[in-house]
C-alpha cells in the first residue's frame, strides 16, 4: 500500500486532462456524499474545465444534497438487502439489473474518462456497468473494514483509496493509496475561535466542557448516557454541548422540562461544527469514518462510542484502529449507560491523557484527501 503525500506541490499529471469528463456515484448518508462532493471540488479546483456528474439512488439525501452544492444528479432506482423485509427483497434484483442497464446508458452519453465510487446503493451498478464498458474507476473506502460491493468493485478498480491501514486484507495491494478520508473543511478550522464558540453557547471559560454528537440524526444510547449521567456532570460543574438529533430533541427537552441547568446546552444540529468543536475540552463521538477524519484534524482528546447497527460493525473496527495507536478512548455501545459520563469526567480531570490522546490523534490527521484523491482521478485517465 501506498501512502501519497497531503503536500500542495506535488506535480500534477494534467496532461490530456482538459475537459476532464468524470461521474462520481453513491450515497445515501452524509458519509458518502460530503466527501464525493468535496472530490468534485477539488476536481474543479485542479482542472476548471472538468465536467462532473453525480449518480445517485433515488429518492435518498443526495439527491437533495447535490444540487444545492452545484451539480448535476441522476438518480438510479436501487436499494440495499432489507433485513427486515423479505417482500423488499424480491424486487433487488429487478432493480439491480435496472440500474446496470439505466448506469450503462448514462455512461453511453456522458461519456465519462473515469468513474469514481464513494459506496452507497448507487455505487454498485454505476462501477460495475464502468469496469465493463472499459471506463477506468477508483473507488474511496472510507471505513477500516470494506464492505461486500466495494469489495467486489475493488477487483477491477484502477486504484482504491482508503483511510486506514491493513485494507490489503480486501484489496489488491499494489492497487491501494491511503489518502484519508475528505473533510469539510470549515467544520476543522477551530483556530482562535474558543470564545467565539463559548459565547454562541452561552457557556463560562471558566468551566470545562464535553461535546456530545451523535451525528445529524443522533444517538439513542449517547442520549440516554448523558442523560442517566446528567446529576454526576451537574455535581462535577461541567458542561455540556449536548446534539441530540431530530429524532430525539423533542423528547429530551420535555424530560429536562424548562428549568434547565445554565451548564447543559442542548441542541438538536450543530449548524456550526467548527464552533462546537473549538469549544469542546473532551469530545464524545460515535465512529463514522468521515467524523473520524475531522476529529484527527482538530486535535482533540475524544471517546469514541461505536454504533452497533451498522454493516459488518464497522464503526467498531475504525473505532479500534484508533485506539490501537492510543489515539482515542473507547467505550462499547452496550457498557455506555453505565459507564460513559464517569469516563469522560476521568479524563476531563487527567490532563497527561489528554495531552496523549490529542498528540496522538493529530498524527494521523490527513487533512488534504480530497485534493490527494482528485489527482489519482486524474492520473487514471492519463493511463488509461
Amino acid at each position: 500500500m501506498k501512502t501519497q503525500g497531503n503536500g500542495t506541490n506535488q506535480k500534477l499529471p494534467l496532461q490530456g486532462a482538459g475537459g476532464l469528463r468524470v461521474i462520481i456515484s453513491g450515497g445515501g448518508t452524509g458519509g458518502h456524499i460530503f466527501p464525493a462532493i468535496a472530490i468534485a471540488n477539488a476536481l474543479k479546483k485542479l482542472n476548471p474545465a472538468a465536467e462532473i456528474l453525480f449518480v445517485g439512488a433515488s429518492g435518498r439525501m443526495e439527491m437533495e444534497k447535490v444540487p444545492a452544492a452545484g451539480y448535476e444528479i441522476i438518480g438510479l432506482d436501487i436499494q440495499g438487502l432489507q433485513r427486515k423485509s423479505i417482500m423488499k427483497n424480491l424486487m433487488f434484483p429487478i432493480k439491480l439489473i435496472s440500474s446496470v442497464r439505466k448506469a450503462v446508458k448514462i455512461i453511453k452519453d456522458f461519456k465519462p474518462d473515469a468513474c469514481v465510487g464513494v459506496g452507497g446503493y448507487a455505487s454498485g451498478p454505476l462501477l460495475y456497468a464502468a469496469s465493463v464498458m472499459g471506463i477506468p474507476t477508483l473507488i474511496q473506502e472510507q471505513n477500516s473494514y470494506a464492505g461486500i460491493t466495494n469489495k467486489w468493485l475493488g477487483k477491477k478498480a484502477k486504484k482504491i483509496c482508503v483511510a486506514f491501514d491493513g485494507m490489503d486484507k480486501f484489496f489488491p495491494a499494489e492497487r491501494i493509496i491511503k489518502t484519508g478520508n475528505p473533510i469539510r473543511k470549515e467544520s476543522v478550522d477551530i483556530a482562535g475561535k474558543h470564545m467565539q464558540a463559548l459565547e454562541l453557547y452561552k457557556l463560562s471559560s471558566r468551566k470545562k466542557t464535553i461535546l456530545v454528537t451523535g451525528g445529524s440524526l443522533g444517538a439513542g444510547t449517547l442520549n440516554k448516557s448523558i442523560m442517566a449521567g446528567l446529576d454526576k456532570i451537574i455535581k462535577a460543574d461541567v458542561q455540556v454541548i449536548w446534539q441530540t438529533g431530530k429524532f430525539y430533541y423533542k423528547g429530551i427537552k420535555e424530560q429536562l422540562g424548562d428549568n434547565i441547568h445554565p451548564n447543559i446546552c442542548v441542541v438538536e444540529f450543530l449548524n456550526r461544527m467548527d464552533l462546537a468543536f473549538a469549544a469542546a475540552d473532551v469530545i464524545i463521538s460515535r465512529a463514522g469514518a468521515g467524523t473520524i477524519a475531522e476529529l484527527c484534524v482538530i486535535k482533540k482528546p475524544v471517546i469514541l462510542v461505536p454504533s452497533p447497527n451498522v454493516a459488518e460493525d464497522h464503526q467498531t473496527k475504525n473505532a479500534l484502529a484508533l485506539v490501537t495507536e492510543d489515539a482515542a478512548a473507547f467505550v462499547a455501545d452496550r457498557d455506555a449507560e453505565a459507564k460513559l459520563v464517569d469516563k469522560a469526567l476521568e479524563l476531563l480531570n487527567n490532563k497527561s491523557l489528554q495531552k496523549k490522546l490529542s498528540d496522538k490523534i493529530g498524527r494521523l490527521a490527513m487533512p488534504n484527501a480530497d485534493e490527494v484523491i482528485a489527482k489519482e482521478v486524474i492520473q487514471i485517465t492519463n493511463n488509461n
